[in-house]
């Protein structure tokens, strides 16, 4: 910058009209035009600015952000490994069963219809109402051995749990009782650590089929839960 105002000053003082005849006309233009060539040579567009130069940029005074330390080996917010059970007929997921299914709307006492309880059972798990699918349990609750807040403590290490249910099995019989098995899988992430969770198994759910039974007795309700965690590779 101090380079380029030289020479329009080098140009002013030769060209100018001499109008006081006290001025010095011993002026050695080529002597001038030597020094101002010197200074363009001598500057260097790659040589770092000072500091306190004003043309340069402001020294950063706001270093990179490291990341923050996760504790436990857990995974950062929004670096999650995405939930991907894995596919019916591979290990860890459900039997590939084929067989179409009808759309008809199934019996409440079908084994479509059990396996619709199972469905709802675990959606009301997924939105985190416990007390409800709590109650879906044989008893009122009582077949799940446990109370309601230790029903929702048996969750509370998930941030999200979610499953897939597959075609219900036959319906069996034995005195005065139905039975049927629907499989299911699990898929979960962990609180902790933020990674995925995966478990394969069944549901067996029970209803009384016997004359003058009520019909919250005759109601599909769960009676057993048997599940496995899967180690996906």
């Amino acid at each position: 910058m101090r380079v380029v105002a030289a020479l329009p000053l080098l140009l002013i003082v030769a060209c100018a009209p001499q109008t006081d005849t006290n001025i010095n006309n011993d002026v050695d233009i080529d002597a001038a035009a030597e020094r101002a060539q010197s200074s363009i040579n001598a500057y260097r567009p790659d040589t770092p600015l000072p500091a306190n130069d004003p043309v340069g940029p402001p020294p950063s005074t706001d270093p990179m952000p490291s990341p923050t330390p996760t504790p436990n080996g857990s995974v950062p917010d929004g670096l999650e490994e995405p939930l991907a059970p894995p596919p019916p007929g591979a290990p860890g997921g459900l039997p590939d069963d084929r067989t179409p299914i009808s759309e008809a709307p199934a019996a409440p006492d079908s084994a479509q219809g059990a396996a619709k309880v199972v469905e709802r059972y675990y959606a009301l798990i997924g939105e985190r109402k416990f007390k409800p699918a709590w109650q879906m349990w044989r008893g009122g609750g009582a077949g799940s051995r446990l109370t309601p807040a230790d029903f929702a403590d048996s969750f509370s290490e998930f941030s999200e749990y979610h499953a897939n249910i597959g075609a219900p099995g036959r319906v069996d019989a034995g005195a005065g009782q139905r039975f049927v098995t629907v499989p299911v899988q699990i898929y979960a992430r962990l609180k902790r650590t933020r990674k995925p969770y995966y478990q394969i198994g069944s549901v067996t759910l029970q209803r009384s089929d016997v004359d003058g039974g009520t019909a919250a007795q005759k109601t599909w309700h769960i009676q057993q839960v048997a599940l496995k965690p899967v180690q996906k590779r």
